[in-house]
This record gives structure tokens, sequence and C-alpha cells, in this order.
């Protein structure tokens, strides 16, 4: 019998039992699907608190994630690399996200060094760390009936899962091209390049309360043209495809909270790989105290 069973293998699920299991707890991860499943494998994971409301429990979290992954890029876990990093156009009078070694480059610019996870090679990795069962569940009493202990890592699924009104997605659309070499993050409002191992995610948009996972071509038009303008050295680089997910967003921020038997862990919208380790920590300290 499991000490603690997870539901949801996204990328905030599989984080917390990885940490549960390395605190000496037996843990199992009960997920609809494989990565393949999650809104994970569509982002693009780069580290930033894109859509965060500052707190100092979010700011711990993303530094705390911000270290744990440059340790894995240092030690070559799959998929996780760390990129120079642009953001241009946008605000530096408040940076209480900052991490290490951040740079103010100008009256609206700074650079940085940020982690990103390739997730189609860093969630299957995760996954081998634990124990995953294929199973869905309508009630987390499903799961308490054979745990004592249950995190409610659920994502979207949260909203019917903890009776939760305050959780919505937040349809997000991102374009991937063939990458010619580049290895350079760049970010403005409304738009974003971020270099992989072979592609570019290009990006993006952020429709609260839209549902729809059909991605849309003049949506992809568009995100083509403003990365064109950001970045010129994408502009006619081949397309691969068009992307489509739905970010677990929450009215008032991320829930990480125990409710007796329940630890919840979701609504971390568009910031779940930038919270992650820093979350499943909580976690941890929630469940032993």
């Amino acid at each position: 019998m499991a000490d603690v069973i997870v539901i949801g293998g996204g990328i905030i699920g599989l984080t917390a039992a990885v940490r549960l299991q390395g605190a000496g707890l037996a843990v199992e991860v009960w997920s609809p699907g494989g990565p393949d499943h999650t809104v994970s494998l569509i982002s693009a994971a780069v580290w930033y608190p894109s859509y965060t409301d500052y707190t100092p429990q979010v700011r711990r979290w993303a530094l705390d994630a911000y270290d744990e992954f440059t340790r894995q890029a240092a030690a070559s876990v799959p998929g996780v690399l760390l990129r120079p990093t642009r953001n241009v156009g946008m605000p530096v009078d408040d940076l209480w996200w900052a991490p290490p070694g951040l740079t103010v480059t100008g009256t609206d610019s700074a650079a940085f060094v940020a982690p990103m996870a390739e997730m189609a090679r860093y969630l299957p990795w995760l996954s081998a760390q634990v124990p995953v069962v294929q199973r869905s569940v309508a009630s987390l009493d499903e799961a308490l009936a054979e745990a004592p202990l249950v995190v409610n890592a659920s994502g979207l699924a949260a909203r019917t899962l903890a009776g939760d009104d305050a959780v919505f997605p937040a349809r997000g659309q991102i374009v991937l091209v063939r990458n010619p070499g580049l290895t350079e993050s760049v970010r403005t409002p409304g738009a974003y390049v971020h270099p992989r191992s072979s592609d570019v995610v290009l990006g993006g948009t952020f429709e609260p309360g839209n549902w729809d996972l059909t991605p849309s071509p003049a949506v992809t038009d568009g995100i083509l043209s403003r990365t064109a303008a950001l970045v010129p050295a994408v502009a006619g680089l081949p397309v691969i495809g068009s992307r489509v997910g739905l970010r677990p967003c929450r009215r008032g921020g991320p829930r990480v909270a125990r409710e007796g038997q329940i630890i919840h862990a979701y609504g971390h919208g568009g910031a779940g790989m930038t919270l992650s380790w820093g979350c499943a920590a909580e976690v941890v300290r929630l469940a032993i105290g």
C-alpha cells in the first residue's frame, strides 16, 4: 500500500512524487495517460513566472526550482538546458523574480540565464523515477480508499475534483520551427522565441476561458509575424507544426495547501515548470511537517 497517491502525471505531480519518494515515502502516481497526454508536454517550459503575481511563497518556489534545474543541467539530466535569455520591452522596476546573475541592460530590458526543460525528454525521465499507474478518477475518495494521503496535482481537473470554481483554462497556441543553430531565448510582451535542441518554440497566446484545442491558422500566421519582428533569424524557417495547450490557471494563484488527508497542488497556470521543484518541496513539508 502506498503512503501517498499523487493524482496527475504532469510536471507538478511528477516533481512532487519524486520529492516525496526522496523523503522516504512510498509513492504512486495516478495519471489518465503517459506524459504525452499532459499539457506539460506542449509547454515551452522555459523558467520565467509568466502571468504569475508576486507572493513571498511564489518567489521562493521559483528560485528553488531555478536552483534545481541548474543543478540538473550540470548533471546532464535528459532534456534540461540552460539558455541565455533576454527580456525586451518589459518593466525592470519590479524584478521580484530575478534569478542570480540577472543584469538590467536598459530601461525596459534585462538579461539572465534561464533553465529550459525539453518536455518530450524530461517528462519520461521523471516518470521513470516513480511508479506511475494509468488510472483516471472521478473523485479523490477513490485514491483516499487506497492511501492515507493524496496529493491533488490534477491541473484543470481540480475544478471538478476539488470543487474549485476558481480554476479555469487559458488557451495557449505555439508554433514549432526547425532550429538552424539558435541558442538565445528572447521574450517581449505578446511574443517569445525559445530555441531547443532541434526546434524553436515560437509563441504565443494567452486566452483565458477558451477551451478550444484546435490550432488556428490565423493565429499561427500572427505568431510567425510577431516572432520574426522580434528575432529576424526565425523568419522563413521551416514550420514543423502548431500546438495548443490549456494552461491550468486559478484566480488567486496556485493552491498548494493541506486539507485533511489531501494536499492540493494545482492552479500554476503558465508557470508550472518555473514553480515545480519549489512546490514539490512545499508538498513534502505539508506531508511530513
